[in-house]
């Protein structure tokens, strides 16, 4: 292997080590499963590090998310399944032949044309699914899974005649969800709620906008309008009345305004 790599090939050395007999006993303890919790957890933080464009810490989260990698490789190598170089393996074949166009002859003039060749050929590789529906992760965010739902089913012709269809249909959900909670229908409730948020999803796929990264950046603006309220606030929060709530709330808004103006 090049000596470029050396670093990467000390990592998959000292994972092997880790795992031997006379390694260390958690790690040995790890399995599939176990790691299944960490795996999420390293790439949510390696995202939050490309959200603050902090590539210090990027470098750090994504040295966690490969450990994630090497780790389950060495699991699986150990139990006679496959190693890292078959993981690399299957990578490389099929990025090659998911670009033709820069592999191959094909010849593809935008990313759009990228995109629908991108889907073909993995249509052409998965030959074993039978359903739109197949290959939608059970385990992954439900705002992500949601829109993923749905562009299947948009790729299928299954879409809004036009936006505002869309918010009448969200209007709808809106509806039955309150003839539920009239009804006293906790059961009912959760469901309409459900086609709610599918609802409202599918308007931010119909904008082109990402649902799970607004509601990310929609909650991380919460919290650091909340904080800025801990900050100014002159007595404990439970203290307050609703008016004082609102006009701390507006306080810290313009507090953070002008702090970022600066």
């Amino acid at each position: 292997m090049n000596m470029e790599y050396k670093n990467l090939e000390e990592l998959i050395s000292i994972i092997r080590k880790l795992r031997a007999p006379d390694g260390c006993p958690w790690d040995r303890e790890q399995t599939h499963y176990s790691l299944r919790p960490n795996m999420i957890e390293e790439a949510y933080e390696a995202v939050d590090a490309i959200d603050d464009n902090d590539m210090k810490h990027l470098k750090e989260e994504l040295g966690d998310v490969l450990l994630q990698v090497v780790l389950h490789s060495q699991i699986a190598s150990e139990e006679g399944a496959f190693d890292i170089e078959d993981v690399a393996q299957e990578l490389n074949k099929k990025l090659i032949h998911r670009h033709p166009h820069v592999f191959g002859n094909a010849k593809i003039d935008n990313s759009d044309d990228v995109l629908q060749a991108w889907d073909k050929l993995k249509a052409e590789e998965k030959t074993h699914r039978k359903s739109a529906m197949d290959g939608i992760s059970r385990s992954q965010a439900a705002l992500i899974s949601a829109q993923k739902i749905s562009k299947k089913a948009v790729k299928q012709g299954f879409e809004w005649p036009d936006e505002e269809t869309l918010y009448d249909c969200i209007k709808s959900e809106f509806q039955e969800f309150k003839q539920a909670k009239e009804n006293g229908d906790k059961l009912n409730m959760e469901e309409e709620f459900g086609d709610i948020l599918f609802a409202v999803v599918n308007l931010a796929r119909w904008n082109k906008i990402d649902a799970e990264q607004a509601l990310l950046k929609a909650n991380k603006k919460f919290e650091k309008r909340f904080r800025k309220m801990e900050e100014l606030a002159e007595k404990p929060l439970t203290e307050y009345s609703l008016d004082e709530y609102d006009k701390l709330w507006q306080q810290a808004k313009k507090e953070i305004k002008k702090q970022t103006v600066k």
